[in-house]
């Protein structure tokens, strides 16, 4: 039986309005955190000429491959295996980086990993697009949100909504600069950042 989160249904179609005008020219992507593999055979669907590079930690491979066997599309890739800790990532050449609702879910430290990790990656102009809920100066956004990084928290200390303002500084870090924050839905937002320069690993 195939995972199915229904936070994937309610949210890609307002994520799609964004990704149509970031990804028309773009040729391929990596998905970090392809989780149930619903967004990747949704957004894959939507963009045939576009090559989607599904990624996760290996508990969430037979779901992600389920849902890519019944969809059949010859441009999303099985799933590689990424933990953004890892110290060698995968040996891919993309121009943008896709991820929704996982730097919440991730500790500090793989969060700082995963930009550092994305820097590296990308080709340079290459795009970083992130969805998910962020505080501003250290503020929520709703008291849905402050609810929600309550139960985070108790679920697993070191996760909890992050800091648009950290965030932007480890991609400056990273060679990466802000292009746009859209907000969403739900009290989302979409960041997306651009690689200006090259890092050293």
């Amino acid at each position: 039986m195939k995972p199915y989160a229904a936070s994937c249904d309610e949210n890609r179609e307002p994520i799609l309005v964004e990704l149509n005008d970031l990804l028309h020219d773009y040729q391929s992507l990596l998905e970090i955190g392809s989780g149930t593999g619903q967004h990747a055979v949704y957004f894959g669907e939507q963009f045939p000429r576009l090559t989607w590079q599904t990624s996760d930690q290996l508990e969430y491979h037979a779901g992600i491959k389920a849902w890519l066997q019944d969809a059949k599309l010859a441009n999303v890739l099985d799933p590689l295996l990424l933990d953004v800790r890892q110290v060698t990532w995968p040996n891919l050449t993309v121009d943008a980086v896709f991820s929704a609702n996982t730097l919440h879910i991730m500790s500090w430290e793989a969060v700082q990993a995963c930009f550092a990790g994305v820097g590296l990656l990308l080709i340079s102009n290459g795009l970083f697009i992130v969805y998910g809920p962020f505080n501003y100066a250290g503020q929520f956004t709703s008291t849905s949100n402050a609810r929600f990084d309550q139960w985070l928290k108790q679920r697993d200390p070191d996760s909890g909504i992050r800091n648009f303002e950290d965030l932007n500084l480890l991609a400056a870090k990273a060679g990466l600069e802000l292009q746009a924050d859209y907000e969403m839905p739900v009290n989302n937002r979409i960041l997306v950042w651009r690689k200006t320069r090259t890092t050293i690993g």
